[in-house]
Formats: C-alpha cells, structure tokens, sequence
C-alpha cells in the first residue's frame, strides 16, 4: 500500500505541518478526548447532541474501540497534538437500507467528523470530508459519500448542505439519534491547493 503519511507539504497558513495517519487503539484516549471536548462546546449551541454517549457509554465506547481495530479511523496530528479525527466505512450502513438512499451506489460512509476547537476555522473539517471522498472515488471506485447527522442538530444538517451534501431524508429508526442522512456525489469534490494537511493515498488498512 502506498501511502504518503510521513509527507509534510507547504502551507502558507498556518505555520505547523498537519499529518493524516491511520489511527490505532493505542490512540483511544485521543479521540474520546476529542469527543468530550466537542460534547462540551455543543452544549451551548442549542442542541442535545452528544450530551450523553448513546445508548451508553460503554457502548459508545465499543464503536469507537472497534472503529479503530478494523482500521477505519484517522486522527489528524499537529505534530503529536490530535487536531482533527474521522472515521471512514466501506462497509454498508444499515440505516442507509431504504430506496430512499439508493443502496445500489458503492459508498463510503463518514463518522465521528470532529476538529479540536483550537483549530476551529481552518475548514479542517471539509478538507477532511474532501480527503475521505476524493480518495475514495480515485482509489476506491466509490461513488458517494454518506453521514447520518444528528436528527436535531439544525446547524449540523445546514453545515453539510454548505458543503454539497443533499438530504436523503430520515431513517425510519427511532430510537437512533442520527436519522438525518445526506448524500454527495464524489466525482464532485474538487482538488484544493495548497492542502491544508498532507494524508495517505488510500483509506482501506493493508490487507493480512
């Protein structure tokens, strides 16, 4: 697998080189760290997001553990400070199984977009879901990208409709937190310069 994980690229602004890896368990402490942090500022954005792991939190905890054990997790580092994390899933979503949501489409599916809020306002968070889709489209034959955003948080679901995503409508489960679904089209995703962090040139972990 060829990856360019150790590149640093030159970026005007800001100062620091930022470095996509694929996390590890080891690197659990981080992205709860990451999750907590976002838990804390969302509780005054007027939305109940987060404010208690779902539906617990040792079950939060479990995703988060077997999210970084299959591979599918990536922390973006300012040298050993986590800035950013994403999750990128390959594998179907059952909360996407509707004719709604056009299953038929290979897909990648996105989790656990989170910036540190010391970073907030570089557009890490887009230049991350851009990375995730242009990656999986040129590396991946992917055709669209996906997220559940949660159901009530208004302003998240305006945020991925300013970065190209269109609603697809709710699932029909209930009790899940995150019903509200949007789609982009990867093919879509232009290629922005000087990237804001240097990543791998694919996102599945190497095959044993």
């Amino acid at each position: 697998m060829q990856e360019f994980d150790r590149a640093v690229i030159y970026r005007p602004m800001p100062d620091w080189p930022l470095v996509v890896r694929r996390a590890a368990p080891a690197h659990m402490d981080a992205i709860i760290g990451l999750i907590d942090e976002a838990a804390v500022w969302l509780r005054a954005k007027d939305t109940d997001q987060w404010a208690q792991p779902w539906p617990s939190r040792a079950d939060r905890d479990g995703r988060v553990m077997l999210s970084l054990r299959q591979g599918k997790t990536w922390i973006c580092w300012d040298h050993d400070v986590p800035a950013a994390t994403v999750t990128a899933d390959f594998d179907d979503d059952p909360y996407w199984a509707s004719e709604h949501a056009r299953p038929s489409r290979r897909a990648i599916y996105v989790h656990r977009l989170i910036v540190a809020r010391r970073y907030a306002g570089m557009h890490l968070g887009s230049s991350l879901l851009n990375w995730v889709g242009r990656t999986g489209w040129l590396a991946h034959g992917v055709r669209c990208m996906r997220v559940s955003a949660w159901t009530t948080n208004q302003a998240l679901h305006s945020y991925y409709e300013r970065q190209g995503f269109a609603s697809r409508g709710y699932h029909a489960d209930d009790g899940y937190p995150s019903a509200a679904r949007y789609e982009k089209l990867t093919s879509v995703i232009p290629f922005t310069w000087p990237p804001l962090f240097s990543a791998p040139s694919l996102l599945m972990p190497p095959k044993r």
